[in-house]
């Protein structure tokens, strides 16, 4: 029994997928395979069996699965303390997020950890999703990820941190800007530019509007939040966007962003594979985020 038979084994378990397995950790499917088949015939107990739809844990697959899933929280804990002291004062704390995450949400943040311990590395990673958020956790390449806060997903702890309301980002000459909030009758005559595809926000937005029956009529579609707020500013649309903490819309004359009350808010916050295997800098940095978002620092 190796740590890489059990790291192989609790990601089989978290996925429920052998192929999504072999795909996360570029490995083949028989390999994957090799290493639950050595863990089977070490305890001579089944761990996996097979469903319609990939694989689940048989108890005592679930036994193992809890325990291992601690145990390599803890080591890997251990492993990045034991690179910090290696390093002396040195060390890293690993942030994957979106593109315009760091501006929003986090600056303030940034500032004031660097000022406690400028020795220690932000090391930033870049991903247009959620779902690829969550993977590069599950990769081991980031030790946090700062998401959309959505459905749950296996493996990963979500916590939410602030709730952002939604707002119709409009020209400053739209009929629309002068309103002090917009209803559903307003919003089904806007020209909509689209949230970026697949975003958990885009999902979220549709649901709702859904729910209330509003049809949005898209001329455009974009990447990230600032793009959609940008061509509304220019007047080449109206976007439903998230009322972002880090944007208040100074020298932007052109702009008015108008509150839409009828959409429920936004959560939005930290994603991790496991808070309690979080080395103590890394702790530190999620709190400091959270501090400096609701003004606790």
């Amino acid at each position: 029994m190796t740590l890489d038979d059990l790291r192989v084994f609790v990601a089989a378990c978290e996925t429920g997928n052998l192929s999504a397995v072999a795909r996360d950790l570029s490995r083949t499917q028989s390999a994957v395979s090799q290493h639950v088949k050595r863990l089977e015939a070490e305890l001579g107990l089944p761990l996996l069996e097979r469903q319609p739809r990939g694989v689940a844990p048989t108890q005592a697959g679930r036994i193992l699965q809890q325990a291992a899933a601690q145990g390599i929280g803890q080591i890997e804990l251990a492993l990045r303390q034991l690179h910090d002291l290696k390093q002396g004062d040195g060390g890293a704390v690993r942030i994957t997020t979106g593109a315009t995450t760091v501006r929003h949400f986090m600056s303030d943040g940034v500032v004031a950890f660097r000022r406690r311990h400028p020795g220690i590395k932000l090391e930033f990673r870049t991903e247009n999703s959620s779902r690829g958020c969550f993977d590069a956790l599950a990769a081991g390449e980031s030790d946090l990820a700062w998401i959309t806060i959505g459905s749950p997903a296996r493996g990963i702890e979500q916590r939410p941190v602030i709730e952002l309301p939604w707002v119709l980002a409009v020209h400053a000459d739209d009929p629309l800007a002068y309103k002090d909030s917009v209803d559903a009758d307003d919003l089904a005559r806007i020209h909509h530019i689209q949230l970026p595809a697949n975003s958990t926000s885009r999902s979220h937005l549709e649901d709702q509007l859904d729910r209330q029956d509003i049809q949005l009529a898209s001329t455009t579609s974009v990447a990230d939040w600032d793009t959609a707020i940008l061509l509304a500013e220019l007047g080449l649309g109206h976007a439903v966007v998230p009322a972002l903490p880090g944007w208040t819309g100074s020298g932007h004359g052109a702009l008015r962003l108008i509150p839409i009350p009828a959409l429920p808010p936004l959560a939005a916050g930290w994603a991790v594979r496991q808070w309690d295997a979080l080395g103590p800098l890394t702790q530190e940095f999620a709190q400091t985020v959270v501090d400096s978002l609701t003004g606790r620092t």
